[in-house]
């Protein structure tokens, strides 16, 4: 009777350690909603557009979906909204009276992830970012492998296909540090804050007064405010 008591309690206790030791497991502060932080520094200084690059950047995710809201001098507003559901990828624009959107689908999406393909090799190091158990992961760009950077992730905030339309989408947790090509120039982006939050529904939503228009125009709008 002792010995199947014993058996029994190293058994249960097997169980707790394992269940505990769980990589699945999220940790006390772990969010499926709310807003991050980010600050943004330019990957090339060099660049002759390095000047006009946001130091900023807000993120907002709810249901799966990502909102990113950054500011160029104080003037022009711009977003971009990420819904892995509907393989959709919105960008609006905001310019005194210009307001413009821009909605790319999984075929725009695809050509773009191509220009921008990443190697990930994961690794054990860890570091805390904003509060957070992050992962770290090496990378580098397939086109050119010479370019190495590091990424890291946490599966404490949003979900874990949240990054599924971009080039990120085979890392399965929120990026808290990484880099990205947007407004013509590739950006590094390093979580600083997180805050549980409500988030309003509207917020991924295209407003009325925005006009709709092709990639193609807003890369030229883009280039119009850049001369």
């Amino acid at each position: 009777m002792l010995k199947e008591r014993i058996s029994d309690f190293i058994i249960i206790v097997s169980i707790c350690f394992f269940v505990s030791c769980s990589p699945n497991k999220r940790a006390e502060n772990a969010l499926d909603e709310g807003k991050i932080d980010y600050k943004i520094s330019v990957v090339d200084e060099s660049s002759p557009m390095a000047g006009f690059a946001p130091a900023n950047a807000e993120v907002e995710f709810k249901n799966n979906n990502l909102h990113i809201k950054l500011n160029v001098l104080g003037v022009l507003n711009t977003s971009f909204t990420s819904k892995p559901k509907e393989q959709t990828l919105t960008q609006l624009v905001s310019f005194f009276d210009i307001k413009s959107a821009c909605v790319e689908t999984k075929e725009d999406l695809s050509k773009d992830n191509k220009d921008y393909e990443i190697k990930f090799e994961e690794t054990k190091e860890t570091k805390i970012i904003a509060g957070y158990h992050c992962k770290k992961i090496n990378a580098s760009m397939i086109n050119n492998p010479s370019n190495k950077f590091d990424v890291y992730y946490t599966t404490d905030l949003g979900r874990d296909s949240i990054n599924n339309i971009g080039p990120y989408k085979a890392i399965k947790g929120m990026l808290m540090q990484y880099r990205l090509k947007k407004l013509g120039l590739e950006l590094c982006f390093t979580a600083s804050r997180v805050e549980n939050t409500k988030v309003n529904d509207d917020l991924f939503k295209i407003p009325e007064d925005y006009k709709i228009i092709s990639r193609e125009e807003m890369n030229k709008l883009f280039e119009s405010f850049y001369k």
